[in-house]
């Protein structure tokens, strides 16, 4: 059973998305404020976090920031802030979904058995992957080593942290050099057609791996913007 962490100063909103994830068969935690968020989120396993953005003590933003330094959890957001701002900072931080409110909680259901199916097909693949006794490949583009196998990345001899969605989306560009792909074409590939959100958190996942590979993310080198086309990884 998936055991779901839910982070939410409402109580009304919180008993109502810890009740109907409970009836689909999860396990459910609330913490409703957000040093107890943080602290539940660092020591505990859990399958998923579901976090709101504005929590007395400590915020959805920095509560996102610490647990993604540490673990790839999947996390989302839920706020009721609409702005597109407030959208790409969560996803920019880490995130893996961004909800606004107020929505149907059986939304919120599905979007949690979208993340987990995927999160379990990624650890599946990296457990196999690591039981193998191949020689481990290695994939470098520029300064930056990437190893498929084990989930690291090094720029210029320092290991990035990465999330798991920019980790695979940055392999598969890697195993694709010089082709562009569009967005849309990104977007089906790494996050599937069973995913509940829209093209442009491409966008965000490949600034996000700019700041962190590139040596000027405002000029990139490596992950390249074909304009009107897509983008193309530079090998």
């Amino acid at each position: 059973m998936s055991r779901i962490l839910i982070v939410e100063d409402e109580v009304a909103i919180a008993d109502l998305e810890k009740d109907y994830l409970e009836l689909s068969g999860f396990e459910v935690e609330v913490a409703n404020d957000g040093e107890t968020g943080l602290r539940r989120g660092l020591a505990v396993e859990f399958d998923l976090i579901i976090l709101d953005l504005m929590l007395p003590g400590v915020d959805g933003f920095e509560i996102c920031r610490q647990i993604r330094g540490q673990k790839n959890t999947p996390i989302i957001m839920v706020s009721a802030k609409k702005d597109d701002i407030d959208k790409i900072r969560g996803l920019g931080l880490g995130a893996d979904d961004y909800i606004t409110k107020p929505f149907d909680p059986s939304q919120l259901v599905a979007r949690v058995r979208s993340h987990l199916k995927r999160y379990e097909r990624l650890t599946t693949r990296h457990k196999e992957r690591e039981e193998k006794e191949n020689a481990q490949e290695q994939i470098k583009v520029e300064d930056v080593v990437i190893e498929p196998q084990t989930w690291r990345v090094w720029k210029a001899g320092e290991e990035v942290k990465l999330p798991h969605r920019e980790f695979e989306l940055l392999v598969f560009l890697a195993k694709n050099p010089n082709i562009v792909f569009s967005k849309e074409a990104l977007f089906e590939k790494i996050w599937g057609f069973d995913y509940v959100s829209d093209a442009a958190t491409v966008s965000v996942h490949i600034n996000r791996l700019r700041e962190k590979l590139e040596d000027d993310p405002r000029d990139p080198k490596i992950i390249e913007t074909v304009w009107g086309a897509g983008y193309r990884l530079n090998r």
